[in-house]
């Protein structure tokens, strides 16, 4: 059965990708900064390759380059990059990212990562779903290691995290020379906790903005502030 996902200028087959579509995805695709006008942008570990999709229907980037190391998910991402209005500005690569940066010589304005996050270590059964969620398949030292090498000099890297891991993910692309410049706080309504952090991080070592962002105010009530974030990207909105 397929699992269509209709977005306002593009689609998204996902039936063969662990990770389907999910609000944390959507969220870093609409709010990385493209002020710089990036012209190269690396997506790793792209998946359905949704992040790469948005950033094409936003900027004028020429170059819009993804990884993914899952072989179905790969082939998925393919099929949706050809399909959608900006194929001959996206492509995919099967490779994870330590033999991508081993054998890459290229440097990009924009890298934004929606990393696996999960620290588990029980399998669910499933490698490929294991793969997609867990930390141990792509630690955060390793993607921070990779960005570091990746980024052009006046580059942007932006990504989602649990909050819980903000304040160590930031020591650690410190001590890279990374240095966060934006931070969005992330909660599902005015009375959860705050559950996801986006960050930017650049090399110029400035004050960071911290803002926040309520998604609902009530089940399926969404905020103004939401609604603008996502509103040229979902159907409903």
């Amino acid at each position: 059965m397929s699992e269509l996902f209709k977005f306002k200028q593009f689609e998204i087959n996902q039936d063969c990708c662990a990770m389907k579509i999910g609000t944390d995805g959507v969220l870093l695709g609409a709010w990385a900064n493209l002020d710089n006008a990036p012209e190269t942008i690396l997506d790793i570990g792209t998946g359905t390759g949704v992040i790469a999709l948005m950033l094409a229907q936003r900027g004028a980037a020429e170059v819009i380059d993804a990884i993914e190391i899952d072989a179905a998910a790969y082939e998925q991402c393919v099929d949706n990059f050809e399909s959608s209005s900006w194929g001959d500005r996206l492509y995919c690569y099967h490779a994870g990212l330590d033999e991508f940066v081993d054998e890459i010589d290229d440097k990009y304005d924009l890298i934004v990562c929606n990393p696996p996050f999960y620290s588990e270590t029980v399998t669910s059964g499933n490698l490929q779903r294991d793969q997609a969620r867990q930390n141990e398949f792509l630690p955060f030292s390793e993607l921070l290691e990779g960005v570091s090498k990746l980024l052009s000099d006046n580059g942007t890297f932006s990504t989602i995290i649990p909050f819980k891991e903000k304040e160590s993910f930031i020591k650690m692309a410190t001590e890279l020379g990374l240095f966060v410049n934006e931070c969005l706080h992330v909660k599902g309504n005015p009375t959860a906790e705050i559950k996801r952090t986006l960050l930017s991080f650049s090399r110029n070592d400035s004050p960071s903005k911290v803002t926040d962002l309520i998604i609902e105010t009530d089940r399926h009530v969404y905020t103004a502030e939401y609604v603008e974030l996502t509103k040229d990207f979902y159907l409903k909105m």
